[in-house]
């Protein structure tokens, strides 16, 4: 039994309103919940390899965010009404105080999703986030449209080593299952968020403990990475930079140790919202 099938055979399945369909989660273990947000043609699945260090000693509740995976498009595309579907999907499942980690776009819904929880939001970390400052380049990909067998496999290779995994010999038949199906499944295009800066407007109200993670080899921040640092230092002065040597954007893949023993640090070293007396 592969990785992906293991642990689905170890989670709940919850199912949430989301347009014309629905919304699914798929939930690991008990205690205080842990919200893991998938990035921009992804699933559940980009968390793979960080599920099992939590789901002993946490609620590990991770979505197909609106749009990708096996969740329906959501009605609207506005990032603040997807935030609000994943809000009332969330509410559902728990009402505990929640600490939220967004990888990559999912950092961007989570971000809106501190919004829109309020009091429950606790904590956000943010992941290999994008849309804190313009790319100064196009990243440009190998079309998979039309393609099979070998032809495809190569390509989503070749993608996974110009945007995600900075080592190609990380890059496995595993990561390449996960990377096929989220991109035959992703119907929300991401790109237009970064473009209107939903990432910087939303941090601009959080008042939760904001913390971040980046590699120093991050494909999506090569041309800025240190804009992105001083981007957020801006909004959050106090937020807690931690950057992995060596390592690309795909974090929970590529180097899942090292960001599991960041997140420990930062979940068990909390910080009070920034204004609390």
């Amino acid at each position: 039994m592969g990785a992906v099938e293991t642990l689905l055979n170890t989670a709940r399945r919850v199912e949430t309103p989301c347009g014309a369909g629905t919304m699914v989660w798929h939930v690991w273990g008990e205690g205080t919940p842990l919200v893991l947000l998938h990035g921009g043609v992804g699933s559940w699945r980009h968390w793979l390899r960080v599920i099992p260090a939590f789901s002993g000693e946490r609620q590990v509740i991770v979505p197909d965010l609106p749009g990708f995976s096996e969740s329906a498009v959501p009605p609207s595309t506005a990032i603040e009404d997807v935030a609000a579907v994943v809000a009332d999907g969330l509410r559902t499942i728990t009402m505990a105080p929640v600490d939220l980690v967004g990888f990559s776009f999912g950092a961007t819904v989570a971000s809106h999703l501190v919004l829109h929880l309020g009091a429950q939001a606790r904590s956000l970390t943010l992941v290999g986030a994008g849309g804190l400052v313009p790319l100064r380049a196009p990243m440009i990909l190998e079309k998979v449209r039309g393609l099979e067998g070998t032809a495809l496999r190569e390509a989503h290779r070749e993608n996974l080593a110009r945007m995600m995994i900075s080592d190609r010999a990380k890059i496995d038949d595993l990561a390449l299952d996960i990377q096929e199906w989220n991109s035959s499944r992703a119907r929300l295009d991401t790109r237009v968020y970064v473009k209107e800066g939903a990432l910087r407007r939303a941090l601009a109200e959080v008042t939760v403990p904001v913390d971040a993670v980046w590699g120093t080899l991050d494909q999506l921040a090569y041309w800025g990475l240190e804009d992105r640092l001083d981007a957020l230092r801006a909004l959050h002065p106090h937020a807690r930079i931690t950057l992995i040597p060596d390592a690309g954007h795909w974090l929970p893949y590529e180097a899942p140790e090292a960001l599991i023993d960041i997140l420990r640090g930062y979940f068990e070293n909390r910080r009070v919202p920034e204004g609390a007396p």
